[in-house]
């Protein structure tokens, strides 16, 4: 066989292996997702959400029914793409953290819980620049991302987070484009 050839067929098994593997990531990125799997595991993404946000002196994650509102938003208000990386980034997490501490995530200690996420946040980041958001556009947002931004989303506007943790005035009054605020008071959870 000449050099040409076999440089030439490596060529064309290395690039339909590529056109493969994208082909398969695109497809398992665009199917239907599996949304009756997603509510069976409700007491872990309240376990994750009481991760990123555990309770102090103020109400966690988990008592202000963030799982709740993270369900509902994936099912109802997150493009198909994002929804299957979310997904697909649960079963990660139950695989790695099965893999790494022998155990499920709901009964990690609370380090284990911490570097569990923060191997998925390195993992979850996105390009830099107009790359990053090109990249959120056309492949959907990552796991991490998702759970980060509906975590914070739903207990900023659940009642126990708007009222215990943030400081809130039901009736404002006049409009003041500029309140300082007192010290030790939390952030206003109106706007």
């Amino acid at each position: 066989m000449k050099r040409r050839k076999a440089i030439g067929r490596m060529v064309l098994i290395g690039g339909g292996t590529v056109a493969a593997y994208s082909g398969y990531k695109w497809y398992s990125w665009t199917k239907r997702p599996d949304l009756e799997w997603l509510t069976t595991q409700r007491e872990l993404i309240s376990s994750l959400a009481e991760t990123i946000i555990p309770k102090t002196d103020s109400p966690g994650a988990a008592e202000a029914g963030v799982a709740d509102y993270i369900l509902t938003m994936i099912k109802d208000c997150t493009e198909t793409k994002s929804q299957n990386k979310f997904i697909n980034g649960l079963h990660d997490l139950i695989d790695y953290t099965q893999s790494e501490f022998h155990k499920p995530f709901t009964v990690c200690q609370q380090e284990e819980k911490i570097a569990v996420l923060g191997h998925f946040e390195e993992k979850g980041k996105p390009l830099k620049g107009i790359w990053g958001k090109a990249q959120n556009r056309f492949l959907g947002k990552s796991f991490f991302t998702t759970l980060q931004e509906y975590t914070v989303q739903g207990y900023c506007s659940s009642e126990a987070g708007a009222t215990r943790a943030l400081s809130y005035v039901a009736v404002p009054g006049k409009y003041q484009g500029c309140v300082p605020l007192a010290p030790g008071q939390s952030s206003w959870a109106t706007k």
